[in-house]
């Protein structure tokens, strides 16, 4: 099995099981394809997405709705085609955690989606309200539904 050297310490994975493909990249990391999804060990609240293409870069990602409790994704069927996705599909929606000096915030405005059936993630930008800085009152904390 292939090892990736991280800033987590060096990790084993399944290529076949635990990669999950983004066809299109991030914003800001096009040419970062492969991704791990990994577990943080201090606080269930919070994940990485931590690539193989580029191991040194690993993104803190959260559940909006574990802190915005009306955070809706609205986003077209277009958007999600690059996930191979079809309605009955179980997806699942992620946003990237940002530090703004001593605040932490949620990217709302370009949250990443994840297709639990093919493995395949993309990152949209969605129209609405919501911000691509959203400040985290973690008094606010909500499990994901």
């Amino acid at each position: 099995m292939p090892q990736l050297h991280t800033r987590f310490g060096t990790l084993t994975y399944d290529p076949s099981r635990h990669v999950l493909e983004f066809p299109r990249g991030l914003i800001g990391f096009p040419m970062c394809r492969r991704w791990l999804l990994l577990g943080d060990r201090h606080t269930d609240a919070l994940a990485w997405l931590q690539s193989v293409d580029c191991p040194e870069v690993a993104l803190a990602v959260v559940c909006p709705r574990r802190f915005v409790s009306d955070f809706q994704l609205r986003v077209s069927r277009q958007d999600l085609e690059p996930l191979a996705w079809t309605p009955s599909d179980p997806v699942q929606v992620l946003v990237i955690l940002t530090r703004r000096g001593e605040t932490l915030a949620l990217n709302l405005k370009a949250p990443v989606v994840l297709s639990l059936r093919s493995g395949r993630g993309v990152q949209v930008i969605q129209s609405g309200r919501w911000p691509l800085a959203y400040p985290l009152a973690l008094s606010r904390g909500r499990r994901c539904a």
